[in-house]
């Protein structure tokens, strides 16, 4: 299901209109898809192992009250919001400050993730405290994307939607 980058996300509430939703890879529209980003990224913080572990157990308790109301792009979402904890909390394990890349994003390339050609900028010596806050998220979203419900309503909405 490749994410659909051309909608209006400004007006699309997507728990009224689930049908134009679409999973795409990895994180594809975590920050975009309304009205979950609202309600979940408030909850997402890594700073810390602490604020880790209360963050992905706050998202993941969001993912599991989704499934619970047959909201399968809820869940996606907060999947997505334990990916990119995961992800984001590496990238400051490996790069004091967070920046992977070198120099600004090309203008016709905003918004969108990778290096655009852009040189990776050398690896700092790992941070223990957000390595360890990776872990806590990475636990967290392998739980989410092996939930047995997750994975039935995954199917059910890929079946329905044919995407």
């Amino acid at each position: 299901m490749p994410f659909d980058y051309t909608l209006d996300f400004r007006t699309v509430d997507f728990r009224r209109h689930p049908e134009l939703y679409r999973v795409g890879k990895g994180e594809q529209g975590v920050l975009l898809v309304q009205p979950y980003k609202s309600e979940i990224l408030p909850h997402w913080r890594f700073r810390t192992p602490e604020v880790a572990r209360e963050s992905s157990e706050k998202i993941y308790g969001l993912f599991k009250a989704y499934l619970q109301q047959h909201d399968f792009v809820g869940a996606d979402m907060a999947r997505k919001f334990l990916q990119m904890g995961f992800t984001r909390a590496r990238r400051y394990a490996n790069h004091k400050g967070g920046k992977k890349y070198d120099g600004p994003v090309p203008d016709d390339k905003k918004g969108q993730s990778g290096s655009h050609g852009r040189a990776e900028l050398p690896r700092s010596p790992e941070d223990p405290e957000k390595a360890e806050a990776a872990a806590i998220f990475k636990a967290k979203w392998d739980e989410a994307k092996h939930n047995p419900d997750y994975l039935q309503q995954r199917a059910e909405f890929e079946e329905r939607y044919g995407k």
